[in-house]
């Protein structure tokens, strides 16, 4: 590690690639309604979102460019062998089922929002072009971006200057959760930036960290547009059917003893 490198300058880049996401995204949003008010103005939200989320990475590039570093050793980019990617795979499966019932459980307990309607709608499939883009941009462009910046950049730079890999995925998964701007949904992204975190250290690389960041967002994707097709078999009194839930459950601890098993532990 360059030794010049401090949690300052980390911790700088991270907070300007977000805010320039969000000042980009804001930039274009506002065009929209500008200039077609009275319009439907779905697609330049989506494009706000898709071209933002594009950007978040801008600044980090630049910086690691002007600095001449390796971007796989910095940002994380190592492949991954066959086997890691099936474990990976595994136990994705089972922490998706799991995070949705938390979901449903959380949704029981308070009244969810009315701007998760609004979230919702953005996400419709109303062409098929427009699943396209979804798709991409939400499956996964978002999901790289973010892997990128936090796991690849700031969670490795932390694990590395901190010598402590536990406190380093708690507050890197804690600036992911904020980032978010989503009090509603605050504590499942938090602990889902955990399990991305203990990912990204456990195999070194963010393509783990990423399949379960694109498979969870796939999943919500698909529970928004073929809910009602889905609810046959997979939902049971408005909960993940038990069998499935079981299933989930056993998908975790088979995958994580798997990848346990050939991953080495990393200080």
């Amino acid at each position: 590690m360059n030794r010049t490198l401090t949690t300052k300058n980390v911790f700088g880049i991270v907070i300007l690639s977000v805010f320039s996401a969000l000042v980009v995204g804001t930039v274009i949003a506002s065009v929209g309604f500008i200039y077609h008010p009275e319009n439907d103005n779905q697609v330049t939200n989506f494009l706000a979102l898709f071209i933002g989320q594009g950007f978040m990475i801008v600044p980090l590039l630049l910086f690691l460019i002007a600095r001449k570093e390796s971007l796989v050793d910095r940002l994380r980019l190592q492949r991954l062998s066959l086997p890691i990617v099936l474990a990976t795979l595994v136990l994705s499966f089972g922490i998706i089922i799991a995070v949705d019932e938390f979901d449903r459980i959380a949704s029981l307990l308070f009244t969810p929002p009315e701007y998760l309607d609004q979230l919702g709608y953005m996400l419709k499939f109303d062409s098929f072009n427009m699943a396209i883009f979804l798709i991409f941009g939400i499956v996964i462009l978002a999901p790289l971006g973010e892997e990128l910046l936090f796991r690849g950049f700031l969670q490795q730079f932390l694990e590395e200057h901190w010598q402590d890999i536990t406190r380093a995925i708690l507050v890197t998964s804690l600036f992911f959760a904020v980032i978010h701007l989503n009090p509603f949904w605050l504590i499942q992204i938090y602990l889902l930036g955990v399990l991305l975190g203990y990912l990204a250290w456990r195999t070194g690389s963010i393509w783990a960290s990423f399949i379960l960041h694109a498979a969870n967002n796939l999943m919500a994707l698909l529970f928004t547009n073929y809910n009602e097709s889905l609810d046959g078999f997979y939902t049971w009194n408005g909960h993940v059917a038990p069998w499935i839930l079981l299933l989930g459950i056993g998908c975790i601890y088979f995958g994580f003893n798997w990848l346990n098993s050939i991953t080495k532990v990393r200080s």
